[in-house]
């Protein structure tokens, strides 16, 4: 409705599959199937129920009535209850065993972690995808000179894409550690109210052995090697911080990937993908604001500063369990995962429709290969031609003082090499000069480093995950 704030990640910004993961539909559900998994688990160790109550409850597992559930939380104030309740009513025969020796945590939490598996799982996708994007930018741009910076002034030329393969390396970084967080997530299994699995060992009549055979058959039947070892009533809050942490991880790689590129924007090297009919401003007919990378780096800022709510809940967790989490976790884990979402789909966008402008490249090498190619111009005067190394350092460092004044003071173009063919003591012709400014002579190993990093870093990568990719996991270099 329309006239309700909605969350802009959910009307804007993420796309359906996450949206997807986090709907209530999805969340009910998945404690529905929960319950089920227990009673199947309890029942193949010799607890009495019946395969018509597990019938009767695979029967309902998607055909939620939401407003029956509210209705059963105004009243008892309590969502598991509410839920177990209105199961209950479309599963009336295995209405007395719906949740047996179970807390509300086996539910929420249980389910809390399938969702950071799965959120994990569709990020890790649209990761392998960025990362397919970038390269095969990167290699289409492999020997093309750019000038280079460091403090944004201008500093050695590099190549495009080396510098691509600078935001590629950000992301197989992120990559990396996407893969440990899903290696490492355990289920919190079936633990009880205070972690010690006293309602379980009721219910099989002192047998440990047993309430550790049900959590072991609980976690393979949901595709998990374990369950935690210890835990209060909940897991860990750490894990969260952790899976957090790993969002926040790939939010800043997109942010300097598209802090640069608005940097680039800027010196007009290069534009962010922009429509036919697209409006840059409102005022400013003529512009051509980078919004989708003003856009990556807005949303990146927000799942950064989000890792804040897992490490203050994490860090105030009172002993077995306490509630103080919940709401907060309600809103952090999931538009932290929305937000990522929405920022890698619109980093793959800019990287596979951004435009590269050679022509303002090679105009912003030449204002600069002037002083960069002095040191060049000493060596082959002093090699070459017989010339006195102190002579000409002297004299290079006098015509670039002059020439920079001109520059600076002036708004005029850079004379310097002008100055150092008129100097006889330099000998120099406009063809040797112009051999000696050629810009990829400046770049080193730019163009060997990309090619090198996306043969043998990133091709293994992408090959190892042709089923996410498909045909697109070749880059030809």
């Amino acid at each position: 409705m329309r006239e309700f704030y909605q969350s802009p990640l959910c009307g804007r910004y993420a796309d359906d599959d996450m949206k997807r993961l986090f709907s209530d539909q999805r969340k009910f559900s998945t404690w529905r199937r929960l319950w089920l998994i227990l009673a199947e688990s309890e029942k193949e160790l010799g607890v009495g129920i019946t395969e018509e109550q597990l019938d009767e409850m695979r029967a309902h597992l998607d055909d939620i009535d939401f407003d029956a559930a509210a209705a059963y939380e105004h009243k008892v104030r309590h969502d598991v209850m509410a839920h177990v309740l209105a199961f209950g009513d479309c599963c009336p025969a295995a209405r007395p065993i719906i949740h047996l020796g179970a807390t509300s945590c086996y539910v929420g939490d249980n389910t809390d972690i399938l969702n950071l598996r799965d959120g994990l799982l569709l990020i890790r996708r649209l990761l392998l995808s960025a990362m397919q994007a970038l390269g095969d930018f990167a290699a289409a741009h492999a020997g093309m000179p750019t000038l280079a910076y460091t403090h944004f002034q201008a500093a050695q030329p590099t190549t495009v894409g080396k510098r691509a393969c600078l935001w590629l390396n950000d992301l197989a970084m992120d990559l990396e550690q996407v893969d440990f967080q899903l290696k490492s997530l355990k289920l919190l299994g079936c633990k009880g109210a205070t972690g010690t699995g006293a309602s379980f060992l009721a219910l099989f009549d002192g047998d440990a052995e047993k309430v550790e055979r049900l959590e072991a058959v609980i976690a393979k039947k949901l595709g998990f090697n374990a369950c935690q070892p210890v835990s209060g009533q909940t897991y860990t809050r750490k894990v969260d911080f952790a899976v957090l942490q790993t969002l926040c991880g790939i939010a800043q790689s997109a942010s300097k990937f598209a802090t640069d590129v608005r940097l680039l924007c800027h010196l007009k090297e290069v534009d962010e993908p922009f429509e036919s009919g697209q409006i840059g401003s409102s005022a400013m007919a003529y512009k051509r604001n980078p919004m989708r990378c003003e856009r990556i780096c807005s949303l990146s800022r927000y799942v950064i500063c989000d890792l804040q709510n897992a490490a203050v809940t994490s860090a105030t967790q009172w002993l077995e369990r306490t509630l103080d989490d919940s709401a907060n976790r309600r809103l952090a884990i999931p538009e932290a995962f929305l937000a990522a979402d929405a920022v890698l789909n619109l980093m793959i966008n800019v990287a596979r429709g951004m435009r590269v402008y050679p022509a303002v490249c090679e105009k912003h090498l030449r204002e600069e290969l002037p002083f960069m190619a002095t040191e060049n111009i000493l060596m082959y005067c002093v090699g070459r031609k017989g010339g006195d190394r102190q002579t000409l350092h002297e004299r290079i460092r006098r015509h670039s003082v002059a020439a920079a004044e001109q520059v600076k003071l002036y708004g005029r173009e850079n004379d310097l090499l002008e100055r150092i063919r008129q100097d006889e003591a330099f000998g120099l012709t406009a063809e040797e000069l112009s051999a000696l400014l050629d810009p990829a002579a400046f770049t080193g190993l730019a163009q060997r480093q990309c090619e090198q990093y996306i043969s043998q870093t990133i091709q293994p990568i992408l090959d190892a995950n042709r089923d996410c990719l498909g045909a697109e996991a070749r880059i030809d270099v």
